[in-house]
C-alpha cells in the first residue's frame, strides 16, 4: 500500500515540479500572445472555451478507456506496473502531451502530421499524414463496434440499429462546431471518468483490499517479459502517441498559452492517476495476477472485468457508473478520432472548413469509410495499434526535441524519452507475436542499435540548424 501512495505522490509532485520545469524550458518563453482560438476564430473548430471545460474535454479525448483497460492489462505483471505509470507519465507522457499541445498552438492549431513534417522533414510529413488518418479511422471503427455490441446486449435493439445511431452521432460530432456537442457532453463524461476512478480507489481501502508493494519480479501468469511488452501494453496511462492527434482539438480552443501546462501536461498526469488506481485494483481485487488473468477469461475481456470490479466495490451505483464509462468513454474516443481525421485531411490538402459544404465534403466520406470498416474484421490491423501508438509518440518526442534545439531550449527533456521510446518501439515489433517473433537475444541489441541510430539522425538534422542551412526557429509573434 505504501508503494501505491509513493507513486501517487510522484505523479502529483511531478505535475508541479517537473511539469513547471518543462514549461520553463520552452523558447520563446510561454507568453501572452493571441492564441489561434482568437486569431483564427471561426465558430466551428477555433472556438475559445473556458479552462475547466477544455481540461475535461482534453482528458476524455486522450483517455477514453485507455488508462482503465491498459492499466488492468499491465497489472498482469504485478505492482511493477506502478513504476512505469508514475515515472513515465511525469518524464515522458506529460512531456509528449505538453509538446504536442504547445507546438500545435504555436502552429495555428496544426494537426500532428504537419508538426512532425515541419520539424523532421517532408518525408516524415508524408508518412505521418497517411499514418495518422489510418490510425484515427481505425480507432473510430474499433470504438464503434464495441459500444454497439454492448448496447445490443442490454437493450432489445439490434447491433446494426446501434451501429447506425452511433455513426449518425459521430457524423454530427465531426461536422458540427466543437462547442455544440463535444463542448457540452464531454465535461460531463470526463467528470464520470474521474468519479469512477475515485470511487474504485476509495472502496479498495474502505473494503480492506491489500494493494501489494512494488517488486521487480515478473508476475505475469504466462511469463511474458516486462521489457518491452508491458511498456507497450500500458499506453494511454503512461505515454501515448494517440494523444498528439487529439491535442490540436484543444489547441484551437485554449484562451491563453499559459494554460498549456495545466491542460496538456495536467490532463496526462490526471490520466496517470486514473491508470494507477485501476492498476492497483487489478493487482488487489482478484488477489493476484493469476486471479486477474482468470477474470479476463471469465468475463471475456477488460470490459467485463471493469464491470465486475465496479459492481463488486460500489454495488448498484458502481454498476451504473461502469455501464456509463464502458459505453461513453469509447464513444468519446471514436467521435474525436473521426473529427481529428477531418482536421488532418483538411491540413493535408489545405481545405477550408469554414463553410457547411466544405465540412460535408470531408465528414461524409470519413464516416462512410468508418461505417464500411465496421462490417470488416479489422482484428489483425488492430493488433498493431499499441505499437503504432507508441511509435507515433516516439516521432512526436523527436519533433519536440528538434523544436527546442532550434529555439535554444533544453532539448534533452524530449530527446531522452524519445531515445528510450525508440528502443521500446523497435524491440517490441521484433519480439511480439504480431511482429517478427525474434528471440530476445536478437531483439534487445537491435532495439538499442535502432535507438542509437535515431539519436544520430537527430543530430544530423540538428547540425543543419547549427550550420545555418535549416531555419526552424520561431518568429516573434505579436500579443
Amino acid at each position: 500500500m505504501i508503494s501505491f501512495f509513493v507513486c501517487l505522490a510522484i505523479l502529483i509532485a511531478g505535475y508541479f515540479i517537473y511539469g513547471g520545469y518543462v514549461e520553463s524550458c520552452f523558447r520563446p518563453p510561454i507568453d501572452d500572445r493571441k492564441t489561434p482560438a482568437y486569431r483564427l476564430q471561426d465558430g466551428v473548430d477555433y472556438v475559445p472555451m473556458g479552462n475547466g471545460r477544455v481540461f475535461l474535454i482534453q482528458l476524455l479525448n486522450i483517455a477514453g478507456l485507455g488508462p482503465i483497460f491498459g492499466a488492468l492489462a499491465g497489472a498482469m505483471w504485478g505492482p511493477a506496473v506502478f513504476l512505469w505509470i508514475s515515472f513515465v507519465t511525469v518524464f515522458a507522457g506529460g512531456v509528449h502531451d505538453f509538446i504536442s499541445g504547445l507546438l500545435s498552438e504555436r502552429n495555428d492549431g496544426a494537426s500532428i502530421s504537419e508538426i512532425v513534417g515541419k520539424y523532421l522533414g517532408d518525408m516524415m510529413r508524408s508518412v505521418m499524414r497517411g499514418f495518422s488518418v489510418v490510425l484515427l479511422i481505425l480507432v473510430g471503427v474499433a470504438f464503434t463496434t464495441g459500444p454497439a455490441g454492448l448496447l445490443m446486449k442490454i437493450t432489445p435493439m439490434s447491433f446494426n440499429f446501434w451501429l447506425a445511431v452511433l455513426l449518425l452521432y459521430y457524423f454530427c460530432a465531426t461536422f458540427l462546431p466543437i462547442d455544440k456537442i463535444i463542448g457540452k457532453l464531454y465535461p460531463i463524461f470526463g467528470f464520470c471518468l474521474i468519479f469512477m476512478a475515485l470511487g474504485v480507489g476509495t472502496m479498495l481501502f474502505v473494503k480492506g483490499y491489500a494493494i501489494p508493494e512494488i517488486t521487480l519480479t515478473n508476475m505475469h501468469p504466462k511469463g511474458t517479459p516486462i521489457w518491452p511488452i508491458m511498456f507497450i501494453t500500458v499506453a494511454c496511462g503512461a505515454i501515448s502517441g494517440f494523444h498528439s492527434t487529439q491535442s490540436p482539438l484543444m489547441a484551437r480552443c485554449i484562451k491563453s498559452e499559459r494554460d498549456c501546462h495545466k491542460i496538456f501536461y495536467g490532463a496526462m498526469v490526471c490520466e496517470g492517476i486514473i491508470a494507477l488506481v485501476w492498476a492497483a485494483a487489478g493487482c488487489s481485487f482478484y488477489h493476484g495476477t493469476s486471479g486477474l488473468s482468470a477474470a479476463f477469461v471469465t468475463y471475456k475481456g477488460a470490459g467485463g472485468v471493469v464491470y465486475d470490479i465496479c459492481s463488486g466495490l460500489m454495488g448498484p451505483v458502481g454498476t451504473i457508473i461502469a455501464m456509463i464509462g464502458v459505453i461513453a468513454c469509447p464513444v468519446s474516443s471514436a467521435d474525436t478520432a473521426f473529427r481529428s481525421a477531418r482536421y488532418t485531411i483538411c491540413d493535408w490538402f489545405k481545405i477550408d472548413q469554414h463553410t457547411i459544404a466544405s465540412r460535408l465534403k470531408l465528414s461524409i466520406p470519413i464516416i462512410l469509410v468508418g461505417g464500411i470498416l465496421t462490417q470488416v474484421n479489422v482484428t489483425i490491423l488492430w493488433r498493431y495499434f499499441s505499437w503504432t501508438n507508441q511509435t507515433l509518440a516516439m516521432f512526436v518526442l523527436w519533433s519536440g526535441g528538434m523544436y527546442l534545439y532550434a529555439n535554444k531550449g533544453n532539448y534533452w527533456i524530449a530527446i531522452i524519452p524519445a531515445t528510450f521510446m525508440s528502443a521500446v518501439s523497435c524491440t517490441y515489433i521484433l519480439v511480439a507475436q504480431e511482429g517478427l517473433q525474434l528471440s530476445t537475444t536478437v531483439a534487445y541489441p537491435a532495439g538499442i542499435i535502432f535507438a542509437i541510430l535515431a539519436f544520430c539522425l537527430f543530430w544530423k538534422r540538428a547540425n543543419k540548424i547549427k550550420n545555418g542551412t535549416l531555419d526552424l526557429a520561431d518568429k516573434p509573434v505579436e500579443g
